[in-house]
């Protein structure tokens, strides 16, 4: 049986996958959640997000379209591994993400075709295209250079492909020189940490979510303190470690999460 049914729970509450219903709106997120949604609603163009390995960007942006879910009028599209070997191969995906059957296939038929497209969604048809883009500081110059281009298809009022980038703080100096896209940013906004309280009501909500609903709070005080201490307030590292720490708990039959546990994970290495 697996365990988070042995502690009377209906779901795994500590699964590292970007599962948008296990998104804790901290502060910082529920900020970035927001403006972000503001920014694709107003049509602005583009937003970048920013943050460390595991601080929870990839759970944002599926966050962020399940905001839209029942609103047929914007349109998400989504890339998780931006890495393409030139600008051609980048053209070529999206297109064919967009469901668009180019004339010919050179790069300008492909960048006309893109135009056309965003053109006849956003203006006759009055969709709102989105483009979401994880692990953003993997592009390269020339992947950059045809966001770019095609951040410059307008109308008068609006942009006529919404953008967000996800990615880790390595994007900024990668991006910092080529002013023709920075200056295109709306929305720069950099995910903080957790802290101490946080995490404890990070582990509380995850478990609330899973269909914990004995009086007894699952994690002492002093295991949430070491658990905020060991992962410096990353979520993905949180729950990690409170994963590792309920298996313990099933093993050795014990009927709380506390310091000693936490301590003994911290100490054989749990987090590497």
């Amino acid at each position: 049986m697996s365990y988070y049914k042995v502690l009377g729970l209906q779901k795994e509450p500590f699964s590292t996958s970007p599962d948008p219903y296990f998104f804790y709106p901290s502060v910082s997120h529920e900020t970035a959640l927001k403006r972000a949604e503001i920014a694709l609603r107003l049509r602005r163009g583009l937003s970048v997000i920013l943050g460390d390995v595991g601080a929870g960007k990839t759970t944002l942006s599926r966050a962020l379209i399940n905001a839209f879910r029942d609103e047929p009028e914007f349109i998400f599209h989504m890339i998780l591994d931006p890495v393409y070997e030139s600008e051609y191969q980048f053209l070529h995906t999206l297109v064919n993400m967009f469901g668009i059957v180019p004339p010919a296939r050179s790069e300008k038929d492909f960048k006309d075709a893109l135009e056309r497209y965003l053109f006849n969604a956003g203006v006759e048809e009055q969709k709102t295209v989105v483009l979401i883009i994880d692990e953003g500081q993997k592009m390269s110059p020339e992947s950059i250079e045809v966001l770019r281009t095609l951040l410059n298809y307008e109308t008068n009022e609006y942009k006529l492909l919404q953008l967000v980038i996800m990615a880790q703080m390595e994007f900024i100096p990668r991006t910092e020189n080529i002013h023709n896209f920075t200056d295109r940013i709306t929305l720069r906004y950099v995910l903080n940490s957790l802290d101490e309280e946080e995490t404890g009501k990070m582990i509380r909500f995850r478990l609330q979510r899973a269909g914990y609903e004995r009086k007894r709070e699952l994690f002492t005080a002093e295991a949430v303190k070491l658990i905020y201490l060991s992962t410096h307030g990353h979520p993905r590292k949180i729950a990690m470690l409170c994963h590792y720490a309920l298996e313990t708990l099933i093993m050795k039959e014990r009927d709380v999460v506390d310091g000693e546990i936490v301590e003994g994970l911290v100490y054989d290495g749990s987090l590497q």
